[in-house]
């Protein structure tokens, strides 16, 4: 946010961004996971339209851009946290909560760029009701074609497909802890428990309450991956306005992850 006295002193175009990519090592045709914090970076004329043109241009119809979509609020109000719900309001927030519309329902914490991102003509949506992904350009269908209801994020998510195509994540002005597709890592390596969630479904006769099982996923796990990426040589990281824009390959983070979470685990204990 920006005071009455402030000056601007720097600003970001979308020039600036589309070169900041390409010295990233993006152009036309690659594939790219994103995820950003438009305030990281300053003062960008445009705002969030300017951060999707600036991908949309770099990459071209000849590539894809995914963003998670994940509609916080269309999740159990029992796992609430930020604020806490009272437990004999749960039903009624069940009973009360709409069909999901990843084009048109709130979205919690998840950024300017993807509310615009989601707008956009052509982009579709992967069927998750509560963790779905928008994708835009030649792969789109490929990644968001499926998606399990169960475990959303493992073997049959837009996740396992950014790794199969050889996809790379952006990070704009985020941390590790931001990045979804890492999460597959945690069900290649059994090292979560299973848990039961509960999400609102459209059906022909309107919305239902039902219940999935996942893994009790953590990204705080995340933040000690990015030592061991720059070590390797595959995160690649520039500055603009101040603002660190990081690139990396997807499969590789998700192997090196996989790797930290096979030495590291307590459930090294329960394996055969």
């Amino acid at each position: 946010m920006f005071r009455k006295s402030d000056t601007l002193t720097d600003i970001v175009t979308k020039d600036d961004l589309i070169d900041t990519f390409k010295a990233l090592g993006l152009g036309p045709g690659r594939i790219i996971e994103v995820h950003s914090s438009l305030s990281s970076l300053g003062y960008v004329v445009g705002g969030a339209q300017t951060v999707v043109d600036a991908l949309m241009e770099c990459v071209t119809e000849e590539g894809t851009i995914i963003m998670p979509v994940q509609l916080g609020d269309n999740t159990d109000p029992s796992s609430w946290n930020n604020p806490p719900v009272r437990p004999n309001l749960w039903d009624t927030i069940r009973e009360s909560m709409p069909v999901p519309d990843p084009r048109h329902s709130d979205l919690r914490k998840m950024g300017a760029v993807v509310e615009n991102f989601r707008q956009r003509d052509g982009v579709i949506f992967s069927p998750h009701p509560c963790e779905a992904y928008a994708a835009w350009g030649k792969f789109a269908k490929v990644l968001c074609n499926h998606q399990s209801f169960h475990f959303p994020l493992s073997e049959e998510s837009p996740a396992a497909r950014l790794y199969e195509l050889k996809g790379d994540v952006l990070m704009i002005g985020t941390g590790l802890d931001t990045c979804t597709c890492l999460h597959l890592a945690e069900y290649r390596s059994d090292c979560r428990p299973i848990v039961i969630r509960g999400t609102s479904t459209g059906t022909e006769d309107g919305p239902q309450w039902r219940k999935y099982l996942d893994l009790e996923v953590n990204s705080d796990d995340f933040t000690a991956l990015e030592q061991i990426l720059v070590k390797r040589g595959i995160f690649r990281q520039l500055v603009l306005n101040q603002c660190k824009i990081s690139c990396f390959p997807a499969a590789d983070a998700i192997d090196e992850a996989m790797n930290y979470f096979d030495r590291s685990t307590v459930y090294d204990l329960y394996r055969s």
